[in-house]
C-alpha cells in the first residue's frame, strides 16, 4: 500500500535539493545537541519517511531514499516504512555499507552533499569531509532544507526551567565547576564549550521541560578560568531561577547568541570541545580562531558516578517504582480475561500507580508496552490507532520508568498471560539465567562492559541465540534514562567510548530474545558498581541491585537452569519478597509469596556477599 503522504513530501524535498544544487540530502534523528530523543520540532527525519525510532539517518537523493538504522528497529522500521519508496539500510549486518560506504560508492566527482550542520556533530561531519575528499565532494551544510517544506512545523522549545535544590543534587554548582575546571586544565585546555544538554543541566543544577521524558532545557554553555556563561532561553527563566543563576555569578545570555558570543571570543584560546555532540557547524565557527582540543566532555564521567545523596535517593526512589511495577502486575495477573486490558490501558494504569508516589515528576520514556508478537519490535509502542488487546495467553512485555524528585528509573518486565509453549519457557528462563548471572557478576576494576556483557549473553549463545543491542546502558540522575559512558556491550565499534566501570555508577542488565511474528522477552533491572574486597591481586567490585520485581515463576522452566542459576534466582526472589511485601495489602502480600516461591528453597549465607547464595 503506497504511502502518498511520504512520497509528496520526498517530491517536494527533491525538486528544493535541485534548486540548492544538493544531490544528497542528509537527516539524522537528532537535535542542535546531538540529543538521542528530540523535541518534535526537531522530528524532520519522521516528517520525511515515516520512521519513528530514536535513532536513524535518512538520505534522499534523486533516484532514491534510504534509512539507517540499527536492530532494535529492524522489524518497527520495515513496517513504518511501508509504501514510503524508503530503503532500509540494517545497520551492522553483513554485507550492509555504512552511510559513508554509501556515499562514496554512489556519490559522483564533485557532487555536493547537503545537510543541516546543527544536527550533525562534528565526528560526523569531519568523517564524511575526510572519506569523500578523493571525489572533490562539496559541503552545503548551513541550510535546513524542510523550513520550505514543514509548513505545520510545531514551534522552537522553550519550556520553563526549575532549579534543583543542593540538597536533592548533593553538591553545589561552584563544587562541581571547580571539578570540571581543573579536568579541563589537566587536558591542557583553558576553556570548555559544552554543548550536551544533560551535561549541562548537571552542572549548572537546573532541569528543564524541552523534551519528552527528558527534563533538560535547550542550551549551551561556556566555561573559561573566570567566568561560566549559560546560553538559554530568557522567557524560560522565572525570576526566582535568574536570581539563583546570578547569585551563583553565572552570566545568562539568550540562546540564539551563542554563535555570536564564539565569533567574538579573541583569538588563540585553546577551547575544549566533544566532537560527538558539538554540532558541525558550532565547530566550524569556533575553530576559525580557536585552538579545540577535542575531548570527551570532563562533565560525562563525573555526572555517570553518582554521589551518595544521589545513590542515597535513587535506592528509596527505586524501591517505591519497584512496588508500584509489582502491584501493576499483581492487578494485571488478577483482572486479564475479566475486562478489556489493552497494550494502551495497561501502560496508562501503571502510569497511573507511579503517579501516585509523591515525588513523581514524569515518565522517564515513553512505555514501550508490547503484547505477543509486538514485543518482538523491541522499541514497540502502541498508538491510539495501532494497538493490541491483551488476552488471557501468552507473554506480555512492558519497559518503563519514572522521572522522581530523587532519581530516574527504567525497568522491564515480560509477565505471563496465560499458557506458553515450550520455546517460550525456554527463552525465557535463559534470559532470566543471564539477567541473574550478571546481576552476581565480580570483577577487578579496570573492566569495562565489555568485559562483562558475555555473562548475560551466555545461556542464550549457548543455543544459538543473541540479540541486536547492548545489554546495559547508564542511568541519569533527575535527567536522560540513557547516559554514558559507561555501558554493555559485545561489539567493538570504532569511535566509541569503552569505559572502566566505576563505583557510583549506575547501569542497566537487560538481555533479551525477539523472535520476529512470536514473542518477545526482556528482563531489565538497574544495578550500582561498588567496591568489594581489596587486596593484592587489587580492588575488586560488584553491583548492588536497585530494582526489586519479581521475575515470573510461570514462565520457568528449571530443566534449563544450572544449580548455581537456579539458586540466583531464589535468592533474588527471596529478597523481593522481603524488600517489596510490606508495603502491599494482604491479598497482593499473598499473591508475591506464591509468586516468588520463597517458601519453596532454604538458602544458607555463609560470609558471601549479599547476592551470592547456595542451595
Amino acid at each position: 500500500m503506497e504511502n502518498k503522504v511520504i512520497q509528496e513530501r520526498l517530491a517536494a524535498l527533491r525538486t528544493v535539493m535541485k534548486e540548492e544544487g544538493i544531490d544528497f540530502y542528509m537527516m539524522p534523528t537528532a537535535d542542535f545537541h546531538n540529543s538521542e530523543y528530540v523535541n518534535d520540532y526537531f522530528k524532520v527525519r519522521e516528517y520525511f519517511c515515516n520512521f519513528t525510532g530514536s535513532n536513524g539517518t535518512l538520505l534522499v537523493w534523486q533516484e532514491g531514499a534510504g534509512l539507517w538504522t540499527d536492530g532494535r528497529y529492524f522489524i518497527q522500521a520495515e513496517k513504518e516504512l511501508g509504501g514510503t519508496t524508503v530503503t532500509l539500510f540494517r545497520m551492522q549486518d553483513e554485507g550492509v555499507p555504512t552511510i559513508t560506504e554509501f556515499l562514496q560508492q554512489n556519490m559522483k566527482q564533485g557532487q555536493t552533499l547537503g545537510f543541516d550542520g546543527r544536527v550533525i556533530s562534528t565526528r560526523q561531519g569531519k568523517e564524511y569531509e575526510e572519506k569523500l575528499a578523493d571525489k572533490a565532494i562539496h559541503f552545503a551544510y548551513e541550510k535546513d532544507l524542510a523550513e520550505t517544506i514543514w509548513k505545520d512545523r510545531p514551534d522552537f522549545p522553550a519550556g520553563k526551567v526549575s532549579v534543583l535544590e543542593e540538597k536533592i543534587a548533593g553538591k553545589s554548582f561552584e563544587d562541581k565547576c571547580a571539578e570540571v575546571r581543573n579536568k579541563v586544565h589537566e587536558q591542557g585546555a583553558e576553556d570548555l564549550l559544552l554543548t550536551k544538554l544533560d551535561d549541562i543541566m548537571w552542572l549548572f543544577n537546573i532541569r528543564g521541560c524541552d523534551v519528552e521524558c527528558n527534563p533538560v532545557a535547550m542550551s549551551y554553555a561556556y566555561l573559561s578560568e573566570k567566568e561560566a556563561v549559560l546560553f538559554i532561553g530568557k522567557s524560560a527563566l522565572d525570576e526566582s531561577v535568574t536570581r539563583y543563576l546570578l547569585a551563583k555569578g553565572i552570566r545568562i545570555e539568550e540562546y540564539s547568541t551563542v554563535t555570536e558570543y564564539l565569533k567574538n571570543l579573541s583569538a588563540g584560546r585553546k577551547v575544549m570541545l566533544d566532537i560527538r555532540h558539538c554540532s558541525f557547524c558550532i565547530y566550524k565557527i569556533l575553530s576559525e580562531k580557536q585552538t579545540v582540543v577535542e575531548k570527551n566532555n570532563p562533565t560525562e564521567v563525573l555526572k555517570a558516578i553518582k554521589n551518595e545523596t544521589e545513590l542515597a535517593n535513587m535506592e528509596e526512589i527505586y524501591l517505591k517504582d519497584s512496588v508500584a511495577l509489582t502491584k501493576f502486575i499483581y492487578w494485571l495477573k488478577t483482572n486479564i480475561g475479566k475486562q478489556e486490558i489493552t497494550e494502551i490501558s495497561a501502560a496508562d494504569k501503571l502510569e497511573e500507580l507511579r503517579r501516585e508516589i509523591p515525588e513523581c515528576i514524569d515518565l522517564s520514556f515513553p512505555s514501550i508496552s508490547a503484547y505477543g508478537a509486538n514485543a518482538a519490535m523491541m522499541h514497540y509502542e502502541p498508538t491510539p490507532d495501532n494497538y493490541a488487546v491483551l488476552k488471557p495467553e501468552g507473554l506480555y512485555l512492558i519497559d518503563s520508568g519514572g522521572q522522581y524528585l530523587g532519581g530516574t528509573t527504567d525497568v522491564t518486565r515480560t509477565i505471563v498471560l496465560g499458557a506458553l509453549t515450550e520455546e517460550m519457557k525456554m527463552h525465557y528462563t535463559l534470559v532470566a539465567a543471564g539477567m541473574l548471572q550478571l546481576t552476581n557478576a565480580r570483577w577487578i576494576y579496570g573492566c569495562t562492559g565489555r568485559n562483562l556483557d558475555i555473562l548475560a549473553r551466555q545461556p542464550l549463545w549457548n543455543i544459538g541465540i543473541d540479540y541486536k543491542c547492548g545489554t546495559g546502558h547508564g542511568v541519569g540522575y533527575i535527567l536522560n534514562v540513557h547516559e554514558g559512558p559507561q555501558g554493555l556491550r559485545w561489539r567493538f565499534v570504532e569511535g566509541a567510548v569503552d569505559a572502566v566501570l566505576e563505583a557510583g555508577m549506575d547501569i542497566t542488565n537487560e538481555p533479551g530474545v525477539y523472535i520476529e511474528g512470536s514473542h518477545g522477552i526482556r528482563i531489565e533491572n538497574v544495578m550500582v558498581a561498588e567496591n568489594d574486597v581489596k587486596n593484592e591481586y587489587g580492588q575488586f567490585m560488584h553491583f548492588k541491585t536497585l530494582t526489586w520485581v519479581p521475575i515470573d515463576m510461570e514462565a520457568i522452566d528449571e530443566r534449563f537452569l544450572t544449580e548455581e542459576q537456579r539458586a540466583q534466582l531464589y535468592a533474588y526472589q527471596k529478597q523481593v519478597y522481603e524488600k517489596i511485601s510490606p508495603y502491599l495489602n494482604e491479598e497482593e502480600k499473598e499473591w508475591l509469596r506464591k509468586e516468588t516461591k520463597v517458601d519453596n528453597t532454604i538458602f544458607l549465607k555463609e560470609g558471601l556477599n549479599e547476592g551470592t547464595f547456595r542451595l
